[in-house]
């Protein structure tokens, strides 16, 4: 199947401007997706363009990826309710440094090939552009009318907060990127988010009326949850690309807890399996939906496209210690930054070092350190078998707790019942 049919039976294909798949099954084709650089990581919701351009390159086109150092001085208005804050030069520096990095991990960018990606910047064409100059070149060709009839602008002035004339101008700024690199780089084609169909087409419109050009266009679904959630948010914020922000264990556990009916989706979105690959994990997984095939072969392929095969590992052997049958040994091979990500939001309790170098009977500890409110209530748990200790079920009221427990020479996992966890931190 070409380019367009794979990418609509994937449900990467929204809009489309007529033309387009004529384009690309005519020659290779040059195409850029913009980026906002609000931020020095990009988050899952930025997956969906970087893999359209994946799957751009993969075809055989060109693919281009815009960072809108220009643009992301002015804030794009698009369904948003209020102006956005602006940025200054260094955090906006800073930001796309971070976003080139990330991008260099999904796209070929060897410059041998005749489609070899490249990163563009559009402060690097409107630095030097006066404001009188730009309105002068390119304000005359589109009417106010014509930018008041997009969706988004008519959101925002029949709204209570109004538009200013900074965000107001955005499509105009955005269309003029694509006439630039139309004409300089021979770009024909722009994609992005469907909330963007109203700023892609003011730059196919420029481009038809400055240069009497033709170029093409087409979106992708915004992503929703099956349960209306915001997709890639989670209780902690964002999903971030960047391993510091959202570790590769957060990472992947985002994609493990998918529902069946968002994993289905997601399958196709965020892997790069096949039809009939996809169609009979789908079968699968409908006869034995307790085995979650769906959201493990998902969890396994964003995360290691994302983090690679080897955090990829780690996070399924981390999963294991809080949900699977992990053993000790499983837990003393994690360094104290691993142990960390695995164990966040669990409990934290301190107890002392100099009372564990001396050794302590465990129902004293599990007592002191505050698990339970009574020697009385902890031996009783101790006796029926309901605790655990580093994954090592404690086996009696007469073990003893020492120093040479810790992990990392600091933590022990306490387990508290079946699920009831807590860190204990030796201080």
């Amino acid at each position: 199947m070409n380019l367009i049919e794979e990418l609509r039976w994937r449900g990467m294909l929204q809009d489309i401007m007529p033309g387009t798949e004529e384009q690309l099954a005519k020659e290779m084709t040059s195409a850029y997706i913009g980026f906002d650089p609000t931020a020095d990581s990009l988050h899952i919701g930025s997956l969906v363009p970087i893999l359209l351009l994946v799957h751009l390159q993969k075809a055989g086109h060109k693919p281009f990826a815009l960072v809108g150092g220009a643009t992301g001085m002015v804030g794009d208005p698009s369904f948003k309710a209020e102006e956005r804050k602006m940025l200054d030069e260094e955090t906006l520096a800073k930001n796309l440094a971070g976003i080139r990095s990330q991008l260099a991990k999904f796209l070929n960018f060897n410059s041998d090939l005749p489609n070899s990606a490249e990163i563009v910047n559009n402060y690097d064409w409107f630095k030097d552009y006066s404001f009188l100059h730009f309105i002068r070149d390119v304000g005359k060709h589109i009417t106010v009318n014509y930018m008041m009839s997009k969706d988004s602008v008519r959101k925002r002035i029949d709204g209570d907060t109004g538009i200013s004339f900074t965000e107001f101008s955005y499509q105009l700024i955005q269309g003029y990127d694509f006439y630039w690199l139309y004409k300089n780089k021979n770009c024909k084609l722009q994609m992005g988010g469907s909330d963007q169909w109203g700023n892609i087409t003011t730059g196919t419109e420029l481009i038809r009326r400055m240069g009497g050009g033709e170029a093409f266009a087409f979106t992708c679904p915004l992503l929703t949850k099956a349960d209306g959630g915001k997709f890639g948010k989670t209780e902690r914020g964002n999903v971030w690309l960047d391993p510091t922000k959202t570790s590769p264990y957060q990472f992947y556990q985002f994609w493990l807890n998918a529902s069946d009916e968002d994993a289905t989706k997601w399958i196709k979105i965020f892997s790069f399996l096949s039809k009939e690959e996809i169609d009979g994990l789908i079968a699968q997984h409908q006869e034995a939906p307790h085995q979650r095939l769906l959201q493990k072969k998902l969890a396994e392929s964003i995360t290691t496209l994302v983090h690679g095969a080897d955090e990829f590992a780690f996070a399924v052997k981390a999963s294991e210690i809080l949900f699977g049958n992990a053993t000790t040994e499983v837990l003393a091979q994690l360094n104290e930054v691993q142990l960390l990500q695995v164990l966040d939001g669990v409990p934290q309790v301190d107890y002392s070092k100099a009372s564990l170098d001396h050794g302590v009977d465990i129902v004293s500890f599990l007592a002191e350190s505050g698990i339970f409110s009574s020697k009385g209530e902890a031996r009783k748990m101790v006796q029926n078998g309901g605790i655990s200790l580093n994954k090592n079920k404690v086996k009696g009221i007469e073990a003893m707790v020492g120093s040479s427990l810790l992990l990392n020479e600091r933590y022990m996992l306490i387990q508290k019942g079946r699920r009831e966890y807590f860190l204990v931190k030796a201080v």
